[in-house]
């Protein structure tokens, strides 16, 4: 059983978060590959109740699954995964109970969870790196196809009975899950909406809808949390507690298709689980908290640290230092009574009215100490974290964010749904799913604040942003992590795919030069691939290198380096695939500036390229006279102040007469606020036909200081500090003209970015001409102070 701790200290979490990210890597590097054999506990498992296989959610914190792989996660059945997928939401709520407040969080949560679809830097990314025998990823691409109201009344007579209804008329009926997919197979059919492996439902139910596997298998338990957590509930009421659930996925396969077919239905159901917080029009018994079904909720969370610095707990001794001086006040208001008492300045039966008085206030003070420090302990202790909190509602009360917890179940099963199906797919030998390995881990948090707000008892961390959606969805697991060392991070929120390499200084030719493509910062950098056969066999990144001269590229795996152009160097040794490619050496026959081109693919599929110039001394090609630079021929660049240029770029060497493109490019006055949160606005001119990029840069050392990454950026003047390149964007234009473009900061730099006040930042545009062959380059420089 791999296992991989889970960092329950505060003091680790608060260490690793002052240590930036690449620090974390390295701790969970170092937890990742440790091995101990513990034994299995129960967690959110692919198993079978009441006749219906389901991957189940089970509500139960004490069973909930502890992020050790038990066994090896695989994809032990050859099941299939869902390279691409439309979602429908159905709510089936005939009552009208689903507000639409709520509806509106779930629908726009779908959207944006479908117009964030091919980005990196969010949960459902990860899954990527999972393929089935046809070698098919579990691609990030997801359809919103509509969310409907399914009207139709439920059943006469309820498949189970609700182990807790809620109070005042508020309960409706429950739902067996017979019930529920006979509904859904006659909604498709009702509608004409589509089946097949491509297509996700989901079935969403109101308040007061209970819904059961089994008799002993249902949403809802009878007692309170707190009940629970103090020992109180029954034996029977804990048992039932023990077995009761969140959510559930599973499929309807008439033909018992193993890989599926056209008649396959993919469901999933996501009672209301949400409990009532905040909602006054339920009775005060059913206004509960549901962070059992939004595990990270009641976990110790990677950001608490530093926002109870920021918002620090009223510790004991300030809560003794308070009562102590309200009680010597009024001592002190007594003893003065007693003393005017003695000098008969007061009658005895005004003291004694005086000390009815000083004891009612004390016993107020007393109480409302009490209720301020039960309630502060709520909103500190477990509770939900609800990111998409609105004030108070249409109704006038504070539930619109309950939704967050159906949104959190609804993410979780997507990610399940689409590597394992059929539930036939990616488990561990115990059943446990891809969030499973991962469940109570949503690190790293990007906004929100951990401490509940008092109307609502939840708090507002979001750990997700899909187009302009927050969401706290549970981390998905890597399977990269136990195959590979480092990065070695086995709980992610989203991944990271940046390909770099060493630029080396001027060289000459028939040099033999060493590139480093080991820099690059690629998350899934191991994984599985299958053979003709379906078996499975390893994976790892794919690098292509193009070394700008018209000689063939050369292209091969991670890591080493392959025997072109060094023939004495070792052969990829196996686990490793070859050719191995990660580093590559090279020589030129000609001199001249030259741009290399690394392109990698990851084991998900994606793929990203960066390129660098390298200046090769010697002579130029035949035909294009004079000598290369450094020879004595001159350079081939010219230009001054804050804009360069430079001609034959393109693999030919110099070439001289080629005019330069003009270009002028400005950061336009704005906010720093404004730029971090719409990208940074920046007008540009050109005066023909360009093609190039823009480079936000920022000095290294507050970089450091603000614990951002990035590549270093080349090229820059001599004696110049460093910088990193925090952002990027192309331009390519088909004439000459002006225009703007928004530069987008990534998500994390940009919340690292916002702790900050005044930001010195410079813009770097770089352009080359449509000329065929050697196109003459230019590179403009400005810089302004943000604030």
């Amino acid at each position: 059983m791999t296992t991989f701790a889970r960092l329950h200290s505060p003091l680790a979490w608060l260490r690793m978060a002052s240590r930036g990210w690449r620090a974390t890597v390295a701790v969970f590097a170092a937890l990742a590959i440790s091995l101990a054999l513990l034994p299995a506990t129960a967690g959110a498992v692919v198993t079978e109740v009441g006749g219906t296989k389901v991957g189940l959610q089970p509500r139960n914190l004490n069973s909930v699954h502890d992020g050790s792989v038990t066994g090896e996660f695989r994809d032990a059945e050859g099941g299939p995964v869902l390279p691409a997928n439309q979602t429908y939401v159905i709510y089936w709520e005939p009552t009208n109970g689903y507000y639409n407040v709520w509806q509106t969080d779930v629908n726009n949560f779908m959207a944006g969870m479908a117009a964030s679809s091919g980005t990196l830097d969010n949960v459902f990314a990860v899954d990527t790196q999972y393929t089935d025998p046809a070698n098919e990823h579990a691609t990030y691409e997801s359809v919103a196809s509509g969310a409907f109201n399914d009207t139709n009344p439920y059943p006469a007579s309820g498949g189970c009975v609700d182990p807790s209804p809620l109070l005042d008329g508020k309960a409706i009926t429950c739902l067996s899950d017979t019930q529920i997919r006979e509904q859904l197979e006659s909604f498709i059919t009702q509608h004409k909406l589509p089946k097949g492996m491509g297509t996700i439902y989901y079935v969403l139910t109101p308040p007061g809808v209970a819904v059961c596997l089994a008799a002993d298998h249902c949403s809802d338990y009878p007692a309170t949390p707190k009940e629970l957590e103090e020992g109180k509930a029954s034996p029977e009421a804990v048992e039932i507690y023990e077995k009761s659930f969140c959510s559930y996925h599973s499929d309807i396969n008439p033909d018992k298709a193993a890989d599926g077919d056209g008649n396959t239905v993919l469901y999933a159901v996501i009672p209301w689980i949400a409990g009532g917080e905040g909602d006054g029009s339920f009775a005060p018994q059913d206004r509960q908290q549901a962070y059992e079904c939004q595990d990270g909720a009641y976990m110790l969370n990677p950001e608490t640290e530093a926002i109870e610095k920021e918002h620090p707990k009223v510790s004991t001794k300030e809560e003794e230092e308070h009562r102590l001086a309200a009680e010597k006040k009024e001592v002190e208001e007594l003893t003065a009574y007693e003393e005017q008492e003695k000098k008969g300045l007061i009658s005895k039966t005004e003291l004694e009215t005086k000390r009815t008085e000083l004891k009612k206030a004390k016993a107020a003070r007393e109480a409302k100490e009490k209720v301020e420090r039960e309630e502060r302990e709520q909103r500190e202790g477990p509770h939900e974290q609800e990111p998409n909190q609105d004030g108070k509602g249409e109704d006038g009360y504070f539930d619109d964010g309950l939704a967050d917890v159906i949104v959190s179940q609804i993410g979780v099963e997507q990610q399940n749904i689409v590597t394992d199906p059929l539930l036939n797919g990616w488990q561990d030998d115990a059943g446990h799913e891809s969030t499973d390995e991962c469940r109570n881990f949503f690190w790293e948090t990007s906004g929100g604040e951990v401490t509940a707000v008092k109307l609502t008892n939840a708090g507002t961390l979001f750990n997700q942003t899909l187009g302009n959606v927050h969401a706290y969805i549970n981390d998905a697991f890597n399977l990269a992590a136990v195959k590979e060392e480092y990065p070695g991070v086995p709980c992610l929120p989203g991944i990271n795919l940046a390909p770099e390499f060493n630029v080396p200084g001027p060289v000459k030719t028939g040099e033999i030069i060493g590139f480093d493509g080991m820099e690059s910062r690629i998350t899934l950098n191991a994984g599985v691939k299958f053979s003709a056969s379906g078996e499975e066999e390893p994976n790892y990144p794919v690098f292509k290198w193009n070394f700008g001269d018209g000689t063939p590229e050369v292209t091969g795996y991670a890591p080493g380096s392959p025997a072109a152009n060094s023939p004495a160097s070792t052969p990829c040794a196996a686990p490793w695939l070859s050719p191995c490619a990660a580093s590559a050496f090279h020589s030129y026959q000609y001199g001249g500036t030259y741009t290399v081109t690394l392109t990698v693919t990851d084991v998900g599929g994606h793929t990203a390229t960066t390129s660098h110039e390298i200046t090769v001394e010697g002579p130029l090609p035949p035909g294009t006279g004079g000598s290369g630079p450094g020879s004595g021929g001159g350079s081939g660049s010219s230009g001054g102040g804050s804009s360069t240029s430079s001609s034959g770029s393109g693999g030919t060497g110099a070439k001289p007469g080629i005019p330069a493109p003009l270009a002028a490019a400005a950061i336009l006055p704005q906010s720093l606020r404004s730029a971090l949160h719409k990208g940074l606005d920046v007008s540009y001119s050109v005066n023909e036909q360009v093609a190039g990029h823009f480079e936000v840069l920022l000095s290294s050392a507050e970089a450091h200081k603000l614990h951002i990454s990035g590549s270093p950026a080349t090229g820059l003047p001599a004696g110049s500090p460093p910088e990193l390149v925090i952002a990027k964007a192309f331009l390519v234009t088909t004439k000459g003209g002006r225009s703007a473009v928004h530069i987008q900061f990534p998500k994390r730099t940009a919340a690292r970015l916002a702790h900050v006040h005044k930001l010195s930042l410079t813009l770097r545009l770089v352009v080359r001409n449509a000329a065929t062959s050697n196109p003459a380059t230019t590179t403009v420089v400005t810089s302004i102070t943000l604030v």
